[in-house]
């Protein structure tokens, strides 16, 4: 079964500084409904502007993922890791016993657009642990790059929990297929561009929930005008970039 989550739906602000998306309940949005899916607790979808950002402040027991679409974001954290995170790159925290930390945009001329995606870990009070992994565009193109798992394989960052998060981009005509344990669940979020999930459209924003499937087929659409373009590409050569969890 395969349940959509459309763009619009989404819980959405628009603080001037932060444009925001949040898929699940976070925050200052609240629907019962949308408390997660499986153990991924947050996907939210922000565009931060010029200089702008999140000042120190504490986690604890969340695996925080952080995947840069466009800009770049700078990372403080009191583990004394400082980072400055560019596009095709991955960053995990593992908040563990607590860890404080700031997150803003690194430019003072472009906007920052990122995914933030919270994973509800699987043992609490573990001591903090940061890491980041670049993996380039000719590793997602026209694939399913693994870009986290529990056990680090294929180069992958580990997560403290039973989740393997996958992301790729997808021209049009150029289709992947995964195999799932019908027993575990799924969950992918189109970032920009559009694709058809199992023959479905979906667009930039949207979700799909994915329970008792044992294949699911992801191929890329017309990117028309809802796509972002991928950098480095030319002209004609616009891409669907996607993330797809594999969860408990």
């Amino acid at each position: 079964m395969i349940t959509m989550r459309r763009s619009g739906d989404r819980g959405h602000f628009d603080h001037g500084w932060l444009d925001t998306w949040h898929t699940f309940s976070f925050a200052d949005y609240h629907d019962p409904e949308q408390m997660g899916f499986s153990k991924l607790r947050v996907l939210n979808q922000d565009r931060i502007q010029p200089g702008q950002g999140f000042g120190t402040h504490g986690h604890r027991n969340m695996e925080i993922i952080t995947y840069v679409l466009d800009g770049v974001l700078e990372h403080r954290d009191s583990m004394d890791n400082g980072s400055r995170i560019h596009p095709g790159e991955i960053q995990l925290m593992s908040a563990g016993s607590g860890v404080t930390h700031s997150e803003f945009n690194g430019s003072d001329r472009d906007r920052l657009h990122l995914l933030q995606m919270w994973v509800l870990p699987e043992r609490t009070g573990t001591p903090p642990r940061y890491d980041r992994k670049r993996f380039p565009e000719a590793e997602r193109r026209g694939r399913l790059r693994l870009l986290v798992s529990p056990d680090g394989r294929d180069g992958s960052i580990v997560i403290g929990q039973d989740v393997n998060l996958f992301g790729g981009l997808l021209r049009t005509g150029e289709s992947v297929r995964q195999d799932l344990d019908p027993a575990r669940s799924a969950w992918l979020h189109v970032a920009r561009g559009r694709l058809k999930l199992n023959g479905t459209a979906l667009e930039a924003g949207d979700g799909a929930g994915i329970r008792g499937e044992s294949r699911l087929e992801v191929a890329g659409g017309d990117a028309g005008g809802v796509a972002g373009r991928v950098a480095g590409d030319n002209a004609g050569d616009e891409a669907a970039e996607f993330v797809l969890f594999d969860l408990p």
